[in-house]
């Protein structure tokens, strides 16, 4: 297609489209950063840079006219619903999944084309998300719509054939990294709908995103502790974390990346950059939890953390590998991926327990983190947390963490999304049923009905359900972060029409 810019680099200002680019970004004329990002040029790239340079010679020269002359800006087909306040939320939920679904055949601009139809989250989200997608088909599976839940297996399979890994989303600049790997549970889900062949279907896939998360594994010696998204804290001992395979800034948050770098030196700004890369890989992008001082975005320290969430959703996608062998009759292989998986979840209680609670993980202090976060739930969502941790977890929970909307993030309150006191769908929904999977279901049921209470109020005041809660305050919806809350909301829908029937 003569107007698809995949292979523009965002990232080298030096470079003609850079030079655009980078001007744009800086401009003010679209106040969100990944507006530009996402718009599609009207004819071949070559041509409009070959204009610009031409152009912003002339002393009359306008860059907003000359952008939107030469630029189609995205489309966000979600803002003609109308709200019927009247309906149940289950009811506005199951009106929304068709609103929610993009249909394309012409993949232009930065979009990565997909074989089949996607939830997408809405709002500035127009791209199947990578771990939003699981919570999304929670929602799917109970509204009937099992057709999208192989939409999203088969995309993600695609993806993973294409590009080696499930991208954060479909769009090139979100290349360089993934997201949390919630393949295996939708194929999960997917079997429960399907039955057992399902895992055998998607095996290769399977396999293929756990090299993904594993490469540079055999690399790894006395010299070198970390390669990519694998580290070993000694020959017996490796764990994952997140990364990102650029250490420039992110397209998408182009300038506030670079002015977050403004007093530092080159290198020290490529590290600054990767960090925020892989922050941004968690999902949890941001929150204090990547933080060294745990206060401030500047000492972000991703890369040095090893996180228990993503080991927990390593750890399951082992398991699953080693169930689809098993189906398969391939006994060895199974058994191979048991031993794995295993070693994992005893390396997990091993290295991330201190004292009461889960905690990320420090490699390169040797200690564990002092940020406590709902991501500590994953062990128990998992069942690899012993009953004695499982009981300790659950206290804190309700103690420090549940609040008249549901769970804070974090113990932290700050002006970044994942902290206190925004409360997101996702680690409600882990959060209560790892409770429930060790019998806390008091506790569970608690967080569930303060969950949909808060949903329920912000749906019958603005007619939405949004992307974050605020959930310290029952009026008040979600702020923090680098851009307005989101309506629409995938996995929000996902996760309230679960609840709904649970």
């Amino acid at each position: 297609m003569e107007n698809n810019y995949f292979d523009i680099d965002f990232n080298i200002a030096n470079t003609p489209f850079g030079l655009l680019f980078h001007e744009v970004q800086f401009s003010g004329i679209f106040p969100d950063s990944k507006t530009f990002t996402d718009c599609t040029p009207k004819t071949q790239i070559e041509h409009i840079v070959d204009s610009y340079f031409k152009e912003k010679a002339l002393s009359n020269f306008d860059l907003k006219a000359f952008v939107f002359k030469n630029f189609d800006l995205p489309e966000i087909p979600q803002t003609n619903f109308k709200t019927d306040k009247n309906k149940s939320l289950e009811q506005h939920i199951n009106s929304l999944w068709p609103v929610l679904t993009i249909i394309k055949k012409d993949f232009q601009g930065t979009y990565l084309p997909l074989p089949q139809p996607f939830v997408v989250p809405g709002g500035r989200f127009q791209e199947l998300y990578y771990w939003d997608s699981y919570f999304t088909c929670l929602g799917l599976a109970l509204s009937g719509q099992k057709s999208q839940i192989e939409n999203i297996a088969q995309n993600f399979s695609f993806l993973i054939n294409q590009y080696g890994h499930v991208p954060n989303g479909n769009r090139s600049y979100f290349l360089s990294r993934s997201q949390p790997p919630v393949f295996a549970l939708i194929v999960n889900i997917l079997a429960e709908e399907n039955g057992d062949e399902v895992f055998i279907e998607y095996l290769p896939a399977l396999l293929k995103e756990y090299e993904f998360w594993m490469k540079g594994e055999s690399e790894l010696s006395e010299n070198l502790k970390a390669k990519n998204r694998i580290v070993a804290i000694n020959e017996e001992k490796i764990l994952n974390r997140y990364w990102d395979n650029l250490e420039t800034p992110r397209p998408e948050s182009y300038k506030e990346d670079i002015e977050l770098a403004h007093d530092l030196n080159a290198e020290d700004a490529k590290i600054l950059y990767r960090n925020i890369r892989a922050a941004a890989e968690s999902g949890w992008d941001f929150s204090t939890r990547w933080f060294a001082d745990g206060l401030n975005m500047a000492t972000i320290q991703t890369t040095d953390l090893l996180p228990v969430d993503l080991n927990c959703l390593i750890y399951f996608l082992e398991k699953t590998i080693s169930s689809a062998f098993l189906k398969n009759g391939d006994l060895k292989m199974a058994k191979s991926f048991e031993i794995k998986y295993e070693k994992r979840a005893k390396l997990i209680i091993e290295i991330f327990w201190k004292s009461d609670f889960f905690y990320d993980y420090n490699f390169k202090t040797a200690a564990c983190s002092s940020q406590e976060t709902l991501a500590a739930c994953f062990p128990l969502f998992f069942k690899i947390a012993t009953l004695e941790q499982a009981e300790k977890v659950a206290y804190k929970l309700e103690n420090d963490f549940l609040k008249v909307g549901g769970l804070i993030t974090t113990l932290t309150h700050s002006a970044q999304q994942w902290d206190a006191p925004n409360g997101w769908a996702p680690l409600q929904w882990i959060a209560y049923q790892g409770l429930i999977n060790y019998g806390y279901d008091r506790i569970a049921e608690n967080i569930k009905n303060n969950w949909l209470k808060k949903v329920d109020h912000i749906f019958k005041l603005e007619g939405k359900l949004t992307e974050k809660y605020n959930v310290d305050n029952i009026d008040d919806s979600g702020a923090g972060g680098e851009y307005p809350n989101q309506d629409g909301f995938g996995w929000t829908n996902g996760v309230t029409m679960k609840f709904l029937n649970s």
